[in-house]
């Protein structure tokens, strides 16, 4: 019995894995491209992405 809890352990945790990395994916693409212009307390910064 102990055997088959582990194995549902495993399981449950390759699930939440594969999950979480397809979410992580999927923001990773949807993110805009192109330039990123900040002004701060240290002048301009342009950034390309």
């Amino acid at each position: 019995m102990n055997n088959r809890n582990g194995l549902y352990f495993v399981i449950g945790a390759l699930v939440v894995l594969v999950l979480g990395m397809g979410i992580y994916i999927l923001r990773e693409e949807s993110k805009p491209k192109g330039v990123e212009i900040s002004i701060g307390e240290k002048g301009i910064s342009v950034e390309e992405k």
